[in-house]
Formats: structure tokens, C-alpha cells, sequence
């Protein structure tokens, strides 16, 4: 063994390191530590100077527009030179389409990009691009490579504006003597990826697979690594994906992209309220159209409910889209306050399109839709209700409510029942709104519709 390398056990699910084996890490894991040898970097003074904070410009962070108009609004209005985006997401949601997308279109406007992939070949890159990119542009450069040091050395000799690296697993240094996906070589990657974007104020992107859980796979150091990470969902049998990044330095978390995987690549979906709408029917027991607010824009969904006779046991609560204990809770609300008893009855709710909305805005229509189907009463067409529930049973005003209005009234809907404290600050509109104060009194009101 060279004198300059060192024994560490590291785990796989924190990349904690020890001198010595444990058989539980400090995360709690067990049975997580693999040993790999590590050569410690030479300690050598690099005289960098410090920069002073009022002598730094925005044009330190200035963005790249990628082109693509969804990519830009869930990264926060581009890519930040220097900054290390992470893609994530399961095989064939379309991770590859995106970033080759966006490298054709970067390199059309801004120069070279540099694509590395340790998957595919550059021929089947190449299959790709053509089919879903158009007009390709000569600033693309393919490379089909693993080592680390060599796609340095091509950084270095090319100079290019964007760096792509598919996928990060498949990376390795030679200075490790770990497994291509280890901690170490995730961590020795991912580091040199930083050093050349940051020293050289260039953006790179790099992607990962998720496991069946959705979570990231392989090492969870480089979520910790990477400035922001971006997740790919979506269902291979439908055409939607979106984007929605979990983590940004540079901008807001709670922004979505929207885009439609078509036979040319994928497509942007610039209204998204019409898409989640499609197909609902008016007139139908438990579907009820609600609102939440993502980021910049207002979003209209869907959210459908139904009841059953609990025929075994203790009654089934499912839910999709919302949170399980949210439901439990707007439940015991709607037993207490509203008069509904549902101990007897399995209760399952759905948001449509396979959308998680963030916020309590949705409480409001899924109370209503468990109403209506437990009663067999129609839901009223072009009629749209949100608001948080409180325990109490009052309705709870939520934030740009007049921005979520004037969607609905763009969509069609002429009747918007809303919290009754968000109606003072409401200007006039074409629609009928109704400020309702309790559970009670929103349904009531819709159903009155």
C-alpha cells in the first residue's frame, strides 16, 4: 500500500468517517461502514487573498438563461455562473432530454458546452439530440468518459461556458481506490466539479438517480455537496412531468416547471391550470376545483373524494397528493363541526395529475368533496373553493388570495367561495365571491351553488 494512503471506514448513508469500524454510525444507520483507502492532499499554502463584501458585484452571480423558460423559473431566472446544479429523478423521465436541451440551446447563445456522460456512448447522445433538439449547434462537444482527470484536462483544454456530467455514479478519480459510486469517489468528484465551476465561474450540472422510494441514489453527501437539486416526477404513462427543486442557494424552493414529454422532447407547459382541469366533469359527486399558490404563479386543481362502507375493521384513510395526517385531521373537523360522521367509512382523496400542492389552501375542497360524495350531492360546475381550516371549524385566510381570484375568474369560474377575512382586500371582480366564516357556512354556500 503507497505510505501516503490512509484506512477510514465510511459510511454509505452519511459518508461519516472513523479510523476505526462501527457497527452502528453516528446517523443511526447499521452495518453502513465500508472501508476504503483515502491519499490525503498535500498541505500547501495557496495565498488566496480574502475579498472585502462591499467590493463585490452582482456580476459575480450573474445567470445564464438556459432557454428553456420552466428550467429558468425553478432555478430562480437561470443558471448561476460557478454554482453546481444537481438533476435528479427515475430512469427515462426525461433527465437526459431536458439537459441536452439546454446545452443546445446555451451553446447557440453563450459558446462551447461541454456534455461528459459515463453511461451512454456519444452516438446515442447524438440519437437523442437529433430527435428531440432540431437544429443542433456545432458549440455541443460529446464525450464518453469516467475518469475524472481526463474530463479536467478536456475542461481545461476546451474552456467551455456549461459543463454536463451523466451521471455523477459513474465518475471516478484515480487517486481513490474505492468503487466507482462510493462515498469517497462521490465525494472527490463532486469536490473537483465544485473547484473547476467555482475557479473558473462555471456552471455544471450533473444528475442522479432516485431509488424506488424517490429518494437520492447512492451517497447522501452530495445533496450536501451540489448549490441547488432539482427533482424529475412524473408518471411514464403520462405525458406531464414536473420540476421542482428541493434545494437552492441561488433562489426559492417553492417554484414548479411544468412540461409535456412529447415525440420531439419535452415541451413547455406555460398553462398549467388548464392541464390539471382537463377532463373534469361538472356536475360529479366528490370533485370539487381548488387553488394553491407555487411560487410566482396561481395553480387551479382538481381534488376528487370518496366514501365507502368500512366492511372489516377500522375504516382506510388514503390519500394521494395530500398529507395523510392532514386528512385525519380535516376528518375530526367535519365530525365535530360540521356534523359528519365518517367513523363507519373508508375515505379515500385524490389531487389530480399527480401533484403534491404544498399548503393548507386545498383543506377547504377536499372537506367539500368528502361531503359531497358521503351525501350523493352534485358538485356545482364552474364554482371553486380554498381556504386552511382550523380547528375550530373557522376558515383561515391565506396569502395572495387576490392573485388565486383573478386566475379562477380567467379559467371561467363565476362563483369563488373563499375564508371570509380575505374578502376586504379583494378588488371588484366578473365573478361572485363569497366570504364564508366557518366549515359550515363554505358548504352550505357551495352547495347552494
Amino acid at each position: 500500500m503507497n505510505k501516503k494512503q490512509k484506512t477510514v471506514f465510511v459510511c454509505q448513508e452519511c459518508g461519516y468517517d472513523s479510523p476505526k469500524w462501527m457497527g452502528q454510525c453516528i446517523c443511526g444507520a447499521w452495518n453502513t461502514m465500508i472501508e476504503e483507502k483515502i491519499t490525503p492532499a498535500e498541505k500547501k499554502g495557496t495565498g488566496t487573498k480574502p475579498d472585502r463584501i462591499t467590493e463585490i458585484t452582482a456580476d459575480s452571480y450573474a445567470r445564464l438563461d438556459t432557454g428553456i423558460g420552466e428550467l429558468n423559473r425553478v432555478l430562480g431566472g437561470g443558471l448561476v455562473k460557478g454554482s453546481l446544479t444537481l438533476i435528479s429523478g427515475e430512469p427515462g423521465i426525461g433527465k437526459s432530454t431536458i439537459i441536452i436541451q439546454a446545452a443546445a440551446k446555451i451553446a447557440a447563445k453563450y459558446g462551447k458546452v461541454l456534455y461528459v456522460s459515463g453511461e451512454e456512448s456519444v452516438e446515442q447522445i447524438k440519437m437523442r439530440a437529433d430527435r428531440v433538439c432540431g437544429e443542433l449547434h456545432r458549440d455541443v462537444f460529446l464525450l464518453s468518459e469516467t475518469n475524472m482527470e481526463n474530463a479536467a484536462a478536456a475542461i481545461e483544454n476546451l474552456a467551455p461556458v456549461f459543463i454536463i456530467i451523466d451521471s455523477i455514479q459513474t465518475m471516478y478519480t484515480a487517486d481513490m481506490d474505492s468503487a466507482q459510486g462510493s462515498v469517497s469517489q462521490v465525494r472527490a468528484c463532486g469536490n473537483e466539479l465544485m473547484r473547476i465551476g467555482k475557479t473558473k465561474s462555471i456552471p455544471v450540472f450533473i444528475t442522479c438517480h432516485v431509488t424506488k422510494s424517490g429518494e437520492l441514489a447512492g451517497p447522501k453527501i452530495i445533496e450536501h455537496l451540489v448549490d441547488c437539486v432539482l427533482n424529475f416526477t412524473g408518471e411514464r404513462n403520462q405525458e406531464l412531468r414536473i420540476l421542482r427543486a428541493y434545494k437552492n442557494r441561488y433562489g426559492t424552493t417553492s417554484e414548479i416547471g411544468a412540461f409535456e414529454m412529447a415525440e420531439e422532447g419535452l415541451l413547455e407547459v406555460e398553462n398549467l391550470s388548464r392541464t390539471f382541469l382537463d377532463g373534469m366533469e361538472a356536475g360529479a359527486e366528490g370533485s370539487v376545483a381548488t387553488a394553491v399558490y407555487e411560487g410566482t404563479r396561481p395553480l387551479l386543481l382538481e381534488v376528487q373524494a370518496l366514501t365507502s362502507p368500512t366492511n372489516i375493521g377500522f375504516a382506510r384513510r388514503t390519500a394521494l397528493g395530500v398529507e395523510l395526517s392532514r386528512l385525519n385531521m380535516i376528518l375530526a373537523v367535519l365530525d365535530r363541526k360540521a356534523g359528519l360522521s365518517l367513523v363507519n367509512q373508508d375515505v379515500y382523496v385524490n389531487v389530480v395529475g399527480g401533484l403534491k400542492p404544498e399548503g393548507t389552501s386545498t383543506d377547504l375542497a377536499v372537506a367539500i368533496a368528502i361531503h359531497s360524495t358521503f351525501k350523493r350531492t352534485p358538485c356545482p360546475g364552474r364554482t371553486i373553493a380554498f381556504g386552511e381550516i382550523g380547528l375550530t371549524g373557522d376558515l383561515k385566510s391565506i396569502q395572495n388570495a387576490d392573485k388565486i381570484v383573478k386566475e379562477a375568474v380567467r379559467m371561467g369560474f363565476d362563483k369563488i367561495i373563499i375564508p371570509y377575512k380575505n374578502t376586504a382586500r379583494l378588488e371588484k371582480s366578473q365573478a361572485k365571491i363569497i366570504g364564508a366564516k366557518d366549515l359550515r357556512e363554505a358548504i352550505a354556500a357551495y352547495m347552494e351553488a
